[in-house]
């Protein structure tokens, strides 16, 4: 008896805690009403089964109980159950799947006068593309990826000198018009997904896959990698923000061009129009004309992932913070010590291997910096005392 009136006492707090919950999704920013929808359809019909199944177990355990003189009967098959049981099972797959499937279908079919943008995944930030005045996006191949060129677009397509390359790590798109996303990863797998848009997608090394939505209203949104991508994982983070169609012509008019990157033109000298500078994930930090080296060092750590695993408040994280670090004392891995001075942390920097601090693990990427770009780095380093 205590059994099963634990089971029928779960069972009401379960459903309790359901529509008392203070959790529930994130208001819906895009089309995709039917992802709603789908998820509640698959709940109801998973609760009504996690009711029924817990109900009727309770009610066995009464009905069946031991009782002194009683003895049970064997019934080997029930052909007729058998069949009931195959029947409502496999009904109730099928309207739970039958819904996933239609909207998935949806989803990897964009209109064709969809606006496009193109993410790659790097652990552990996120890099943009958009196509140029010409509405094509340009070739890429692995064998052209650099720190300069994380894309890897090819110098002698036509259609990607005018590409549009955000370095920073927000992207902005009009509101009330179809964006189809293409999805690339430059090392593991990620996944792209920004809760109030109800859209998400696998980023596999080697493929190029996709989504559309619709943003229905403007705001700014925060993008997750909804991946185990490694250490820095939770902390790959961006942002999406929906401008009204004006404001972002605005900010697309002053992000850089793959043809003035290439001409020396950095993030920071090409948003200058439009009143905002940055150091990109590969840009030169020193082409930003009259910038502080400190504020360009802490542009480009933002840009190149750095902040993911090292703080720069006195917080852990996965690497030692930055706060504090420049001409301290560190106790290396190997036993010894090192004064972090400017050699010291350019070459933990370039060479992250070559000389691990003392209860950290040795997972850092290495990325080719410039001499310039070190320069800024470590002078940002410096500020955070």
């Amino acid at each position: 008896m205590r059994m099963a009136l634990a089971l029928i006492l779960i069972v009401i707090g379960t459903v309790a805690f359901h529509f008392a919950s203070p959790w529930w999704l994130t208001p819906l920013a895009s089309n995709w009403q039917q992802m709603d929808d789908a998820l509640m359809l698959t709940l109801y019909i998973t609760a009504a089964i996690f009711i029924i199944i817990n109900l009727f177990v309770a009610y066995a355990v009464i009905k069946f109980r031991h009782r002194d003189g009683l003895r049970a009967s064997r019934e080997s098959h029930n052909k007729k159950l058998e069949w009931w049981l195959i029947g409502v099972t496999s009904l109730g797959i099928a309207v739970m799947l039958a819904p996933g499937l239609d909207v998935y279908a949806k989803l990897i079919n964009a209109p064709t006068d969809a606006m496009q943008f193109e993410v790659m995944g790097q652990q552990w930030q996120w890099h943009y593309r958009l196509p140029g005045r010409d509405g094509k996006l340009g070739k890429t191949d692995v064998s052209h990826i650099s720190p300069d060129n994380p894309f890897g677009l090819s110098d002698q397509d036509p259609n990607g000198q005018d590409d549009v390359l955000v370095e920073s790590q927000e992207i902005h798109i009009p509101v009330g018009r179809a964006v189809k996303v293409m999805l690339r990863s430059q090392d593991v797998l990620h996944d792209f997904y920004v809760p109030q848009f109800r859209t998400r997608m696998n980023m596999v090394p080697g493929m190029v896959t996709s989504f559309w939505f619709t943003p229905t209203r403007t705001g700014k949104f925060e993008v997750l990698c909804a991946q185990l991508c490694g250490v820095g994982h939770a902390n790959m983070r961006s942002w999406v923000i929906v401008d009204e169609p004006p404001a972002y012509a605005a900010w697309l008019a002053g992000q850089p061009t793959f043809a003035a990157k290439k001409a020396g033109v950095s993030a920071a000298a090409g948003a200058a129009g439009a009143g905002a500078g940055a150091v990109g994930a590969g840009g030169d930090a020193g082409a930003t004309a009259g910038a502080d080296i400190a504020t360009q060092g802490k542009l480009l750590a933002q840009a190149r992932g750095c902040v993911a695993c090292h703080s720069a408040d006195g917080a852990p994280g996965v690497g030692p913070t930055w706060k504090g670090l420049y001409g301290k004392n560190e106790a290396l891995d190997n036993g010894s010590s090192v004064v972090a001075d400017d050699a010291y942390l350019k070459q933990a920097i370039a060479d992250p291997k070559a000389s691990i601090v003392k209860g950290y693990p040795p997972v850092m990427p290495q990325q080719p910096l410039s001499e310039t770009e070190l320069a800024a780095l470590v002078g940002y380093i410096k500020t955070l005392k």
